[in-house]
């Protein structure tokens, strides 16, 4: 959990210039002299506040329907390439599968305790790496077994709810196959690649969906409803992306296709119903 330093008050900081001005008015002073009557300052106008949390949750109804379309057309472009053009039986699928189950068995299987210390030293890593994107600074960096957290200079929404949807040991895990084609050729390890990716990305998963009902702070602080929004929509674009790049029948604009296919679709169905 990202934390800020703390910093004086801004009630503190106008006391502090308002006794400074005070002091300086007193010596400019001379005796016996009488201010000159001044006109009465207008009155303040007060501005319109709208609480961030109201807004975001705003935010997020409007986006239901891009999730919508965008499940649906992520999940008929899945079905049609796993049933039609058999996607189900390419080595990807299997390794990435088999690396989805042997961490589910390990997840329900292994006491919690033995691998909880690795999501959150990953959960606060995952803070750092996005305040560094975000151009900020990470003065304290802590983990323990039973929680944990940073101390930086800035903290937004991407921050705050990058644990939730950025896997970061999958991404460690494609850094290093990567680097690995600098010295050999790593097309014979594509497999284990893909058995990598299926452990960690179910690791990220599941502790995602294990820890987002114990009320993190992480969430509440810009609205648990938006938050749930925003994290559902980001590990549906890694999904997307990742059959995007396996599937060799699915394209970036037969996805584009399909789903302003779903959208027109999905702005009938709405149109019929509000006509009635």
């Amino acid at each position: 959990m990202p934390r800020l330093p703390k910093r004086p008050t801004k009630a503190r900081r106008r006391v502090h210039r308002l006794q400074a001005g005070s002091a300086t008015l007193f010596r400019e002073a001379e005796p016996f002299d009488v201010p000159a009557p001044s006109a009465p300052a207008p009155p303040e106008r007060t501005p319109l506040v709208v609480p961030t949390r109201a807004l975001n949750t705003v935010i997020a109804v409007f986006l239901l329907p891009l999730a919508a379309i965008w499940s649906l057309t992520f999940f008929h472009l899945f079905a049609r390439e796993t049933l039609h053009h058999r996607y189900w039986a390419t080595e990807e699928f299997w390794f990435f599968a088999l690396g989805a189950l042997l961490w589910m068995i390990a997840f329900f299987g292994l006491p919690r305790r033995a691998v909880v210390y690795a999501y959150v030293y990953g959960h606060e890593l995952t803070h750092a790496v996005w305040v560094w994107l975000m151009g900020g600074r990470v003065s304290a960096f802590e983990v323990r077994r039973d929680g944990g957290h940073i101390m930086t200079n800035k903290s937004n929404v991407w921050i705050a709810l990058s644990p939730y949807f950025y896997p970061i040991y999958s991404v460690l895990v494609v850094i290093l196959y990567a680097v690995g084609w600098i010295f050999c050729d790593m097309a014979p390890y594509t497999r284990w690649l893909f058995l990598a990716l299926g452990i960690t990305w179910t690791f990220h998963i599941s502790f995602t969906l294990w820890m987002i009902p114990k009320g993190q702070t992480d969430l509440s602080h810009h609205g648990t409803f938006f938050s749930l929004v925003i994290i559902y929509l980001m590990n549906l674009a890694l999904l997307t992306a990742l059959v995007l790049l396996t599937a060799p029948h699915v394209t970036l604009r037969g996805f584009g296709r399909e789903f302003l296919h779903n959208s027109v679709e999905f702005s009938s169905w709405i149109a019929a119903h509000l006509r009635r």
